[in-house]
């Protein structure tokens, strides 16, 4: 089997491993790095779960190969917060019940983030625009939705 050299810098470190031309992001990250805070849903891109963020914009990790990143800077859900030290993002995630199994929730905190970063998000229509890639089968996206208000409120106060 054919190997490629791959390097990339995920959530501030820089990684250079040897993979397989058809090895999925999802699976380097999950598998390869042990970073297993990206979800792998559908496999298809739908649902949004394996979301991550390179060179800064939104991505479905499960459709892009890991060889196609070489000398990019990937972010995982990893890099937002800790347990004991979540960043205010995931504290609204929290704070208004914005998950239930939590399985789509790493894709929604990215996507989230990457709106964050780019958007106003002034109306409840603009977040639910921005957060239509990702799907979430438990909570009616409504805690979500206020979830991410709160985090427009909390950026807009500081």
């Amino acid at each position: 089997m054919t190997t490629r050299t791959v390097k990339v810098t995920v959530n501030g470190t820089i990684y250079e491993r040897t993979v397989e031309p058809r090895l999925l992001l999802a699976d380097f990250l999950r598998h390869t790095l042990g970073l297993t805070g990206t979800h792998v849903g559908c496999e298809h891109g739908v649902c949004g779960a394996c979301t991550v963020l390179v060179d800064g914009d939104s991505v479905r990790a499960c459709l892009l190969f890991a060889i196609q990143l070489d000398g990019c800077e990937i972010e995982t859900v990893e890099s937002l917060g800790t347990l004991y030290d979540l960043n205010p993002l995931q504290e609204a995630f929290r704070e208004h019940h914005a998950l239930q199994c939590g399985f789509c929730t790493p894709g929604m905190l990215m996507t989230a983030t990457d709106l964050l970063r780019k958007y106003p998000l002034a109306t409840d229509d603009e977040i639910r625009a921005g957060l239509s890639g990702n799907l979430c089968r438990c909570t009616g996206y409504e805690h979500i939705v206020r979830a991410l208000r709160a985090a427009v409120a909390a950026r807009s106060a500081s």
